[in-house]
């Protein structure tokens, strides 16, 4: 039986470093303040390290499943809804959870949640000094890639093409002005598409859903995990991602201009508890790529560089940052992660 004193927190349909979160959180809970419920449509591994595993009904979205998670709080005295699925709409419902006395935590406002999953309108709002994002122009139809191209090419030496709205970098390809679709395949080029063949297919296509045209940035890749309170940047831990794909491991590099740059995203966009910010070297200069309003799928290597990121969003929403006490991070540190069998 769960006291009343402890805070009821359901963290409802995620990413698989949901699983990696409620761990952590569980492991730095020496006060056991926390009873961490987790729901999803199907049995799943975070449930295995939460107090409570429920599961959710398939295929509820939108307003209907804000109503379910709704319903699912009075039924589960929740008192902290820590979102996943359909962030932007449970924030836009904020004061009803409210009124039944929940608190929800999410990245940022429903407003920011919208414009961060769109890359083209997200950019055009940066005003980031310390890491400007690449040059990029939306396109949807070949007559605007054509332009696109021509514009862009006339500058930088490579471009590449990605959706505006996507997950894990799906969509994005190197555009290669030498090679076909099939050599890359043959060749076994990941990531890379002919320019060619991306012209023919895009004839086939009267209009098609957004697409960047950008240059290509080719330096070092930096991934910040991070924590933050409203606009203010709590903590920090950029890992800079090998270059070689033979490399193993990544390096906790706490980068003077990416910390900056975090901040003054975090103070731009309002954002709040445990999100990420990717970027990318060019010319020796860190560029934004974009901002995930959620975890990534690395926190673990972040956070044994030292702070508990999952541990300190939580108690610092719960009851104030100025409470938790926050690790140093270990700058330079090299980190991994490696994956573990389980029964479901």
């Amino acid at each position: 039986m769960v006291s009343d004193s402890v805070q009821r927190v359901w963290f409802n349909r995620a990413f698989s470093s949901v699983y990696t979160a409620i761990s952590l959180i569980r492991e730095a809970d020496r006060e056991q303040r926390y009873h961490l419920i987790y729901s999803h449509v199907a049995p799943a591994t975070a449930g295995q390290v939460a107090h409570q595993f429920e599961l959710e009904p398939a295929g509820l979205k939108g307003d209907e499943y804000v109503a379910w998670c709704l319903d699912f709080c009075r039924q589960h005295a929740v008192n902290i809804f820590v979102t996943g699925k359909e962030a932007r709409l449970i924030m836009a419902a904020n004061d009803s959870f409210a009124e039944i006395g929940v608190r929800v935590q999410a990245a940022a406002s429903a407003d920011n949640l919208q414009l961060l999953h769109d890359k083209a309108r997200f950019y055009a709002t940066v005003a980031c000094p310390q890491a400007p994002p690449p040059q990029a122009i939306a396109v949807h139809t070949l007559a605007e890639f054509d332009a696109a191209w021509t514009e862009l090419r006339g500058r930088y030496n490579k471009l590449c093409i990605k959706p505006s709205q996507s997950i894990y970098g799906l969509g994005f390809a190197l555009i290669d002005e030498q090679r076909s679709c099939a050599e890359l395949l043959i060749a076994g080029v990941q990531y890379t598409i002919g320019l060619a063949d991306l012209r023919a297919g895009l004839a086939l296509l009267p209009e098609f859903r957004t697409m960047l045209v950008m240059e290509y940035l080719e330096g070092r890749e930096y991934s910040v995990d991070c924590v933050g309170d409203n606009g203010k940047l709590i903590v920090a831990v950029p890992r800079k991602k090998p270059q070689s794909s033979a490399a193993t491991g990544q390096r906790i590099d706490m980068h003077a201009d990416i910390l900056a740059a975090c901040a003054t995203l975090t103070e731009n966009y309002g954002l709040n508890g445990c999100f990420n910010v990717q970027f990318r070297e060019t010319g020796g200069q860190p560029r934004l790529l974009e901002i995930n309003p959620r975890m990534s799928g690395g926190i673990s290597m972040a956070c044994a560089a030292g702070p508990n990121l999952p541990y300190i969003a939580l108690a610092g929403f719960d009851r104030g940052f100025e409470h938790v006490e926050i690790a140093p991070v270990r700058n330079g540190a090299r980190v991994t992660e490696v994956s573990i069998a389980m029964a479901l």
